[in-house]
C-alpha cells in the first residue's frame, strides 16, 4: 500500500494528506504547514510522513559518530535562565581544566577510535583569547588525526569581544589552530521577545547565523539546534526552523540539525520536562521543514535510550555518539548516562532494522556495519 493511500484510510488527521502531496510533488512546506504539523496529534502519521522524508534522502542508513566530549570549564559570565551547568568563580562545584587536563582526557579514549573531540563550555572570564586557541592547537598537535569540533557560535563570538578582532580573524585563528568544524550549541530559541527574557546576555539570533555563515564560507561545517519545551509556542519553533532553512538555503554549510529537550532540573526557569510525544513530534518537524538539512540528529543523552531509538522511526537518521561525559544537560536533571558505548548504538540501530554507519564529525563514513545483529 502506498503511504498516500496509507494516510487517506489510516490518518485521523485528514489534513496531512495534503502536506503529503506537497512533499510528494516538490513543494516546499510553508509556516503555516509548519504550524498545522505542530498541533496534530497523529502521531504516527507524522512519523510515517518525516520517515518517508528520510528514507527518501538516507535510506536505511543510520550515523553514528565515536567521540569524546569535554566541557573544558562551568565557569561562565553568562547568566541564562536555562541553564543549570553555569557557575561563578568560588562557587561550591565550580571548576576549570588546564590545557593539561583536556589533553589528558582525550588522550584517555583515543585507544577506544574517537575520531571527535567535542569541546564546548562556559565563557571563562578570566581565560584569555590566546588560552582558548592554545587549547585547540595543543588538541591538534597531539591528535592530529582526530577532528576537533569546538566552540559554539556564542563561545566564537565571546572571542571576538576579548580579543577585538572580527568573526573572520578569529575563525581564521582558530582554523589554523586545528579546528575542524564547529558543533550547534547557542542557537536555543530564535524568538527576539523569548530570548530577551531567558537570556539577554546571549548573541542574538541574527549574530547566532552569521557566525554560521561566515563559517561555511570558511569551508568549515556546522550543525545548528533548537531549545524547545519551556516557554516557547509552537508559532516560536517554526520560526526558528524557517530562519534556519533560509540560512541552509544561502550557504549549504549546515550538516545536522539537533534539537535540545529543555531539562528544567536546578534551573532559574524551572518548568517540567518534556513528554516523548513531543520530542519524536519535534524530530520529526524537523525532518519535514528542514528540507535542505542532510541529516536530523537524536541526541540520546537528552532523550534517552529508548525514546532515541523509536525516533528513528520519526525522521531521524543519526543518533550522535558514544559521547563520554557530558555535563551541560546532567546538570539539568538528565537520568541518561554519559557513555554509549559503540557496539551499543550498533544494536539499537541494527534492532530497529536499520543499517549502522559510522561517521566522523564531517560524515565521511568510517565503516558500515551490515549483517545481523
Amino acid at each position: 500500500m502506498s503511504l498516500k493511500k496509507d494516510i487517506e484510510i489510516f490518518a485521523e488527521d485528514k489534513a496531512l494528506l495534503r502536506i503529503y502531496e506537497k512533499i510528494e510533488s516538490g513543494e516546499r512546506l510553508t509556516f503555516e504547514d509548519g504550524l498545522k504539523l505542530f498541533k496534530t496529534t497523529d502521531i504516527l502519521a507524522l512519523g510515517k510522513l518525516a520517515s518517508y522524508v528520510n528514507e527518501k534522502r538516507n535510506g536505511e542508513f543510520v550515523y553514528l559518530v565515536v567521540n569524546r566530549h569535554i566541557n573544558p570549564t562551568n565557569i561562565c559570565i553568562g547568566n541564562c535562565k536555562f541553564c543549570a551547568f553555569r557557575k561563578d568563580k568560588g562557587d561550591k562545584g565550580a571548576y576549570e581544566l588546564s590545557i593539561e587536563d583536556v589533553l589528558n582526557k582525550a588522550k584517555d579514549y583515543i585507544e577506544k577510535g574517537i575520531t571527535e573531540i567535542h569541546l564546548v563550555g562556559g565563557l571563562h572570564p578570566d581565560w584569555s583569547y590566546d588560552y582558548y586557541i592554545g587549547m585547540i592547537r595543543e588538541l591538534h598537535k597531539a591528535f592530529p588525526l582526530i577532528n576537533i569540533q569546538a566552540f559554539t557560535a556564542e563561545e566564537i563570538d565571546y572571542l571576538s569581544r576579548i580579543a577585538e578582532k572580527d568573526i573572520e580573524e578569529v575563525l581564521l585563528d582558530l582554523v589554523k589552530a586545528g579546528l575542524g568544524s564547529i558543533p550547534a550549541g547557542g542557537a536555543e530559541i530564535f524568538n527576539k521577545k523569548i530570548r530577551n527574557s531567558l537570556c539577554p546576555e546571549k548573541l542574538t539570533a541574527q549574530r547566532y547565523l552569521e557566525i554560521h555563515k561566515i563559517a561555511h564560507r570558511f569551508g568549515l561545517k556546522s550543525n545548528a539546534s533548537i531549545l524547545y519545551g519551556h516557554v516557547e509556542s509552537y508559532k516560536d519553533r517554526v520560526e526558528h526552523l524557517l530562519m534556519l532553512r533560509e540560512a541552509q538555503d544561502e550557504t549549504g554549510g549546515f550538516q545536522a540539525f539537533l534539537s535540545f529537550a529543555y531539562h528544567p532540573e536546578n534551573t532559574a526557569l524551572g518548568g517540567k520536562k518534556t513528554t516523548g510525544f513531543d520530542d519524536l513530534k519535534m524530530l520529526a518537524v524537523s525532518r519535514l521543514l528542514l528540507d535542505n538539512f542532510p541529516h536530523i540528529r537524536a541526541f540520546w543523552i537528552m532523550l534517552g535510550e529508548k525514546l532515541a531509538q523509536t525516533s528513528l522511526f520519526f525522521g531521524v537518521d543519526d543518533l550522535d555518539g558514544t559521547v563520554v561525559e557530558e555535563e551541560i544537560t546532567r546538570c539539568a536533571g538528565a537520568d541518561t548516562g554519559s557513555y554509549m558505548p559503540k557496539n551499543r548504538l550498533i544494536n539499537l540501530i541494527k534492532e530497529a532494522g536499520k543499517i549502522p554507519v559510522e561517521r566522523d564529525s564531517v560524515y565521511n563514513v568510517v565503516n558500515v556495519y551490515y549483517g545481523e545483529k
